[in-house]
């Protein structure tokens, strides 16, 4: 007699996920692989006494979720009740962030630091009515006087301080902000309690660093909101010595060690991969080349399968609403941006970019590189296929993040050498509606073009940047398909609209794929392992803008059922 399931799933829609996006009705899950997928007659016989069946009732059955751009112990230490949440619809205006850092300054014993995380001047009224209007320290100084405080936007690219917060950090109108970094000035020179980019270093560098137990806090929080979404598997974005400066070092290299602290405790319910940060922001080459040294071969990982470092992660530019990106045509009011890493002019950061890639690729890593304007994309993709030349090595699986406006010219270099790309359709929903005053409609329209990447053969995962957005895949998934607007609910660039198998493929598969998992996870297919996630509802037949509000009932992760609201 043949063994008998752990667990059946009958009567639903099991959205495989493989090559021909088959749907079946009924799958068997055995030692925490996936036994069988089919009908219900099919998994029938493997019912014994100790299996659970789960009836879907017509629910939609899916791989776990691969949330594959997610920084797990920040986006635990960004929510609360370690850190005031200032996103929106919790907050709608700076009267109302005030208001929130009254009440915590209420709370806090004398000399706290208070932190916040999550503003966004697209949803603040004041910035809305006046978009010369930005945060100011003077809103936070009376109701803060003798708190520093440090409010993180939802970016991770400024952060809005405090007058307190600028006199215990050292900024005053004489302090010159670090290459591609920026403290913002009013008329009078004077600075504004507004940091970008690198100057963001000042504050990480005043404040206390995380505890190991606050780290540890902060990705369980992390996991527990992961399990109830359906999340199986994440990309841990850049741990290392060039995170130790942000967000109290949530990206530093202890962070990983907690990570596997977690694993052997068996409390980790999600797979992780890991990129390493050898350097930060505007690093120079030799920099970088010692930071690559230092991070060494390290321990080997005791279960790869749940967590293990592929690779590294490089800066290469910021981000349009702060115009650092670096782009081929002039934003709204001039300027271009530029590369961040170091060097004085266009041409000797494309060098350090280009140098710092071909280290990477020939000590062996993938890489992953943060790059969002056009101009810096190119020049990442045509540094890949540079290092790729010099040092062949086969399925290397290279990745720009972000690429929020690949062109023609990036895609087609992406694809010929089987690279990929990391898009973000939550934060494409949070700020379309913004982005014309930096780059105009037209382009505005066409970041995020997932229609004409997948057109042109380039492998697309999707990834929430947590906790620059809620790492919320349902709303990644109308997104993709709707191309809707968060605040006006406005379309922005129809033609990069892609069908819902396409989208899904992009949390799962494809997702899988920039893992070097593919063979072994993304799909629910015989042999695989057993991540799953159930939705309440017909995922397929769905009316796409009601896709966020379907309820995740039960998520599975090797077989282990992490998280279950059908028994509650």
């Amino acid at each position: 007699m043949g063994t008998h399931a752990d667990l059946v799933f009958l009567n639903g829609r099991v959205v495989t996920v493989d090559a021909e996006f088959s749907v079946a009705e009924a799958l068997a899950v055995t030692g925490g692989v996936i036994s069988t997928v089919g009908r219900r007659d099919d998994v029938a016989p493997l019912v014994g006494p100790r299996t659970r069946v789960v009836d879907l009732r017509g629910a939609t059955l899916l791989p776990g979720i691969n949330d594959s751009h997610l920084h797990g112990c920040a986006f635990g230490m960004a929510s609360p009740p370690l850190s005031l949440d200032l996103g929106h619809p919790a907050v709608s205006s700076l009267g109302d962030v005030a208001e929130a850092v009254r009440e915590a300054v209420g709370l806090a014993p004398a000399g706290q630091w208070i932190t916040g995380h999550g503003w966004d001047t697209g949803f603040l009224d004041e910035c809305l009515l006046d978009p010369s209007r930005q945060p100011s320290r003077h809103d936070l100084d009376a109701v803060s006087p003798d708190h520093p405080v440090v409010l993180y936007s939802f970016s991770g690219h400024a952060t809005w301080v405090n007058s307190k917060a600028l006199e215990l950090i050292g900024i005053d109108r004489h302090t010159v902000a670090p290459p591609g970094g920026a403290i913002v000035v009013d008329e009078a020179g004077e600075p504004t309690g507004l940091l970008h980019e690198g100057a963001q270093d000042f504050v990480q560098n005043a404040l206390p660093p995380l505890s190991r137990q606050e780290r540890t806090d902060a990705i369980r929080a992390t996991l527990a909101t992961l399990t109830g979404l359906g999340v199986t598997s994440f990309t841990e974005p850049g741990l290392g010595p060039g995170g130790e400066g942000i967000m109290r070092g949530a990206l530093g290299a202890e962070t990983l060690d907690v990570y596997r602290e977690l694993l052997a405790d068996g409390e980790l319910t999600a797979r992780v991969g890991v990129l390493l940060l050898p350097t930060g922001m505007a690093s120079t080459t030799e920099e970088f080349a010692r930071g690559l040294a230092d991070l060494g071969g390290g321990p080997g990982d005791a279960d790869p399968r749940r967590l293990a470092v592929h690779g590294v992660k490089v800066f290469a530019d910021g981000i349009v609403p702060n115009k650092t990106a670096w782009m081929h045509e002039p934003y709204v009011g001039g300027g271009c941006g530029s590369l961040c890493v170091g060097g004085d002019t266009d041409t000797e950061r494309t060098a350090g970019i280009a140098a710092m890639i071909r280290l990477a690729h020939a000590a062996g890593h993938q890489l992953g590189v943060h790059v969002t304007g056009d101009r810096a994309i190119d020049a990442v993709a045509d540094a890949f296929t540079t290092a790729m030349a010099e040092h062949p090595r086969p399925d290397a699986r290279h990745y720009v993040i972000h690429g929020d406006f690949l062109t023609a010219h990036s895609m087609k270099v992406l694809a010929a050498h089987g690279f990929g790309v990391n898009m973000n359709p939550t934060i494409k929903w949070t700020v379309a509606d913004m982005e014309e005053e930096f780059v105009g409609a037209e382009r505005a329209a066409y970041a995020w073009p997932y229609r004409d990447a997948i057109d042109a053969g380039v492998r697309v995962a999707s990834g929430s940047d947590a906790p620059v957005t809620q790492p919320d895949w349902r709303q990644g998934l109308a997104t993709m398909v709707l191309r809707e607007s968060k605040g006006a609910r406005r379309v922005s660039g129809p033609e990069q609209r892609i069908g819902l198998a396409e989208a899904l493929r992009t949390y799962t598969i494809d997702a899988a794929w920039q893992d070097f998992a593919d063979d072994w996870k993304g799909s629910l297919e015989p042999g695989k392992v057993a991540d799953l996630c159930v939705l309440d509802g017909d995922l397929l037949g769905a009316d796409p803008r009601e896709i966020p509000s379907m309820p995740v009932v039960l998520t599975v992760m090797d077989g282990r059922v992490v998280h279950d609201a059908l028994r509650d």
